[in-house]
C-alpha cells in the first residue's frame, strides 16, 4: 500500500471497527452505502443484509409515515447537520432510544455526494436518568395518589353505592309480592334494572382496584374476571417484579386495551406477552378480532379516547406505545415503559 494511502486505510479501519457507535454512510438519496460494526451491534442488521436499503427502515411506522426521515435529510443538506434524540428500531421490531446526528457531505465542488450517519444507544442511560429525574419521581406520586383515589372510589361504591341498591332490590321484591300482577310486572322490570345497575357498579369496582400482589398476579385476575366469552394466555419473561409504578403503569395500559379488546374487537382470542427489555418491560397486547379500523368505525368517539389514554399514559413514563391491526386481522398493541427502581439508579449513579 502506498504510504500516501495510510492514514485513509487507518481511519477505515478505526471506523470499521468502533462498536459503541453506529457509524455508516448514506447517499443522496437516503440509501445505505457503508455500515460498521457497531451499526451491526447496535441495529442488528450484518453489511450485506442492509447495504442499499433506505434508512427509513430505522425509524418507527408512525415516523416513516409522518415523513420524518425524508425530513431530516432536507434539514441536514440545507443546514449541513440533523441532531436529535428519539426511538429507533431494530431489526427484530424492538426499539431503542437513540442520539442521532446526520452530516452532509460536500465534494470540493459543493455537490452534495451523501451523508454520514452516527447513532447511540442511550436507552440504558435514559431508564436510569428517567428513575432519578424529578419528573420520574412527580410521576410515582401521581400514579400513587391516582390509584389511592381509585381505592377510595372503589371502597365507596362497595361499601355505600352497592349496599344501598341492593337494599333498593329487596324491597323492590318485597312490593312486588303485594301487588296485583299488573303492578308486579312494572316493579319486576324496576328490580331487573336495579339488578343490572349493581352488577356494572361491581364491574365499576373490581377495575378501580390496583393490582393484586404482583404484575402476573394482577393481570391473570383481571383476566379471568373480565375476559368471558373470550380464550386468553398470558407469558411473561420478566426478570422480576416491576417498581411499583411501572407495574401499575402496566397493568392500566393493559386495561384498557383488553376493556376494548372485549367491548369492540369481537375476538375470539386475545393473548398478553410481558418482558424485560432494555432496563423497562416490553408489553404486547393481541387479538385476532375484526382489526382496527373496523374497531374504530364501531366506536369511534370510545376507541379514540382509549387509545389517546393509553399512549399518553406510556409517553408520561417514558416509554414509547404503538397499535397495528388491519380489517379482519386483528389488533396489536404494544409498548415500553422503563422499569428502573430508585434505588439501583443510585447505585449505578446518575449518567
Amino acid at each position: 500500500m502506498p504510504e500516501h494511502d495510510r492514514p485513509v486505510e487507518d481511519m477505515r479501519l478505526l471506523v470499521q471497527s468502533i462498536r459503541d457507535y453506529a457509524i455508516f454512510m448514506l447517499d443522496p438519496r437516503g440509501r445505505i452505502a457503508s455500515w460498521n460494526a457497531g451499526a451491526q451491534l447496535i441495529k442488528g442488521y450484518t453489511a450485506e443484509e442492509i447495504i442499499g436499503t433506505h434508512f427509513s427502515v430505522f425509524y418507527p411506522p408512525e415516523a416513516v409515515a409522518a415523513g420524518k426521515p425524508a425530513m431530516e435529510l432536507e434539514v441536514a443538506a440545507a443546514e449541513g447537520r440533523w441532531e436529535e434524540e428519539g426511538w429507533r428500531v431494530r431489526k427484530d421490531g424492538t426499539r431503542f432510544w437513540a442520539s442521532v446526528v446526520i452530516t452532509a457531505l460536500y465534494d470540493g465542488h459543493g455537490d452534495l455526494r451523501g451523508f454520514g450517519k452516527v447513532t447511540r444507544d442511550l436507552t440504558e442511560r435514559r431508564s436510569m436518568a428517567r428513575a432519578l429525574d424529578e419528573r420520574g419521581m412527580l410521576l410515582a406520586h401521581l400514579v400513587q395518589a391516582q390509584e389511592r383515589e381509585r381505592r377510595r372510589i372503589a371502597s365507596d361504591v362497595h361499601d355505600d353505592t352497592i349496599q344501598s341498591m341492593i337494599a333498593v332490590g329487596m324491597r323492590l321484591r318485597l312490593l312486588e309480592d303485594s301487588l296485583p300482577e299488573e303492578h308486579a310486572a312494572a316493579v319486576r322490570g324496576l328490580d331487573a334494572a336495579v339488578d343490572g345497575a349493581v352488577v356494572r357498579l361491581r364491574d365499576l369496582a373490581f377495575q378501580l382496584r390496583p393490582p393484586g400482589d404482583g404484575l402476573v398476579e394482577g393481570l391473570t385476575g383481571y383476566l379471568e374476571q373480565m375476559m368471558t366469552g373470550v380464550a386468553w394466555e398470558l407469558s411473561h419473561d420478566l426478570d422480576g417484579e416491576p417498581p411499583a409504578e411501572t407495574a401499575i403503569t402496566v397493568f392500566r395500559v393493559c386495561q384498557e386495551a383488553l376493556t376494548n379488546v372485549r367491548k369492540h374487537a369481537k375476538a375470539a382470542t386475545v393473548t398478553v406477552e410481558l418482558a424485560s427489555l432494555n432496563l423497562g418491560v416490553q408489553v404486547r397486547v393481541r387479538d385476532d378480532g375484526v382489526g382496527l379500523a373496523a374497531h374504530d368505525g364501531h366506536d369511534k368517539q370510545a376507541g379514540h379516547f382509549g387509545l389517546i389514554e393509553m399512549r399518553e399514559r406510556v409517553e408520561m413514563a417514558g416509554g414509547w406505545w404503538a397499535i397495528r391491526g388491519e380489517p379482519g386481522a386483528g389488533t396489536a398493541v404494544e409498548f415500553w415503559v422503563p422499569a428502573v427502581a430508585r434505588e439501583q439508579a443510585h447505585r449505578h449513579g446518575r449518567p
